[in-house]
């Protein structure tokens, strides 16, 4: 089980470095009454790191008791 948890990781960070890698051009943002220009790398890196945190912080929340 650990060996296919380590191969789906290692999927995972290859398809999300090759998304990156193709997606340098810089694109417009806006958020709330902000608007700015952003290079691509930096937005999908960032929402990447939300999305792990995001999966991290539910696992933990979710997570039982051993049951005795």
């Amino acid at each position: 089980m650990k060996r296919l948890k380590l191969i789906l990781l290692l999927v995972l960070v290859a398809t999300v470095s090759a998304v990156v890698v193709q997606n340098q051009a810089s694109w417009e943002v806006r958020f709330l009454w902000m608007t700015g220009d952003v290079p691509g790398v930096i937005l999908l890196f960032l929402t990447a790191v939300a999305g792990f945190v995001v999966g991290t912080t539910v696992t933990l929340l979710m997570k039982r008791e051993p049951r005795p």
